[in-house]
């Protein structure tokens, strides 16, 4: 550095230091000045958080954000390009439900409804992805033009000045004081402040009188959401109609016949002639009967039987619906012990509904 710049810098340190903390004067600007300074202050602070938030938005998963982050840096490193996008939660969940849905096969109605949502929210990624893309070119790059060029050249042009400014006010004093500064030095950094003054100025008006380009962007940025959305509302009325044609298929098909498999049938041998009711084979889906007259109530404990049960096993005593039946035993809290028409053995609690318990 030549002497005279390390001096024009010892003269700034020297005057700051001394507005700070001797409680020098320096030279006021007008509250015009200061407004301006004020909104170009917080024009750099939204410049920067709007585009990070407007990341955030496009992109929420910060873990994803930060992955993407690490591959670029490594790319860039490795001298090798990666294709590294943004997973969409749109395209993680159609991912899920196309894998299931095609696990569970074409017969089924719901394997067939999960395969078409998840080809809608596939679809619906695509369209996030175009979003994303549209935003980061027409609205995050000019903000980031704007932030690298126009607010850079204005906050130069700001900082040259207070620098200028403390030159300056500390020639003045150091005169005032009797020290050996011409008027040829002050009137050197007078220009030179004056010049710094009117670049500040020019260029913080233009940067906040540039409303014309800033709602541009800002329009360009709702007309890219409404469209995202339109093209989203699109996608979901056709599936909405599509499921429920599923739903109407699903609901007229004629439900089928089932019988559960015996150990026998599998060829299971079991060990034989055990009348125990808590053994049982699980209980089959209960079926109701014609009404019936229901039979004499005995004394005594009892239960009316809600629903027909089939015995499947030695030992199970079977009734119809609505028959009375005599409590005997709780073998359990699923199985009794009862009787009817003199047959007695095991039945599920379920199938009946108790009308005298039995005594504690």
């Amino acid at each position: 550095m030549a002497f005279a710049g390390l001096k024009k810098q010892i003269n700034k340190a020297n005057q700051y230091v001394t507005e700070k903390m001797g409680g020098a004067e320096g030279t006021k600007l007008d509250l015009d000045f200061m407004e301006m300074e004020r909104k170009t202050d917080v024009t750099v602070e939204l410049v920067e958080e709007l585009q990070t938030k407007t990341k955030e938005f496009l992109q929420p998963n910060p873990t994803a954000r930060a992955k993407m982050v690490a591959v670029k840096g490594i790319s860039k490193l490795s001298g090798q390009a990666k294709s590294n996008t943004y997973p969409q939660p749109e395209g993680l969940l159609a991912d899920c439900m196309l894998l299931y849905g095609k696990k569970l096969g074409e017969d089924s109605i719901f394997a067939n409804a999960l395969v078409e949502m998840g080809d809608s929210l596939k679809n619906m990624a695509d369209v996030k992805y175009s979003l994303d893309d549209n935003i980061k070119q027409n609205f995050l790059e000019p903000l980031h033009q704007l932030q690298m060029k126009d607010l850079k050249e204005v906050m130069h042009h700001r900082k040259k000045l207070q620098g200028r400014r403390l030159d300056f006010d500390c020639k003045k004093r150091r005169q005032a004081k009797g020290s050996q500064i011409t008027d040829d030095e002050i009137r050197s950094a007078e220009e030179k402040f004056a010049e710094s003054l009117q670049l500040a100025q020019v260029g913080m008006f233009n940067l906040l009188e540039n409303d014309i380009e800033q709602v541009t962007q800002l329009h360009i940025f709702a007309e890219a959401l409404l469209d995202y959305h339109l093209q989203c509302a699109d996608i979901l009325k056709v599936l909405v109609e599509v499921l429920a044609e599923k739903r109407e298929e699903a609901a007229s098909r004629p439900k089928s016949e089932f019988v559960p498999k015996t150990l026998a049938d599998l060829n299971i041998e079991t060990i034989g002639g055990s009348s125990d009711g808590v053994n049982a084979s699980p209980l089959p889906s209960p079926m109701r009967s014609p009404a019936r007259t229901p039979a004499a109530r005995p004394s005594g404990p009892c239960c009316t039987a809600l629903y027909d049960f089939e015995p499947e096993n030695p030992g199970e005593l079977g009734f119809k619906e609505n028959d009375i039946i005599q409590l005997i035993n709780r073998i359990d809290e699923n199985w009794f012990e009862g009787s009817v028409r003199g047959r007695t053995g095991y039945f599920p609690q379920s199938y009946v509904q108790v009308t005298v318990p039995l005594p504690n």
